[in-house]
């Protein structure tokens, strides 16, 4: 029997600062912040950058082994 794909939903935390630049987290993942002067520019530095370490980890044999689906929601 096949192993269903573990799914994982990675919440993306927003603030905006002073200066009007956007600040994406996602908690889940210590470390992946990204700041950009819109929340779609942000946004998507900060997922690219989930997807990063999340390569990095399964490279490494850090992550759950087999296939995985990843999305975002925003918070």
């Amino acid at each position: 029997m096949r192993k269903v794909p573990q799914g994982y939903s990675l919440a993306i935390a927003y603030e905006r600062e002073d200066d009007g630049r956007w600040l994406a987290d996602i908690p889940a993942l210590p470390g992946v912040t990204a700041f950009g002067r819109s929340k779609i520019r942000t946004t998507a530095a900060v997922q690219a950058l989930a997807l990063k370490l999340i390569a990095d980890r399964s490279e490494h044999g850090e992550a759950v082994p087999g296939p995985m689906s990843v999305s975002f929601i925003a918070a």
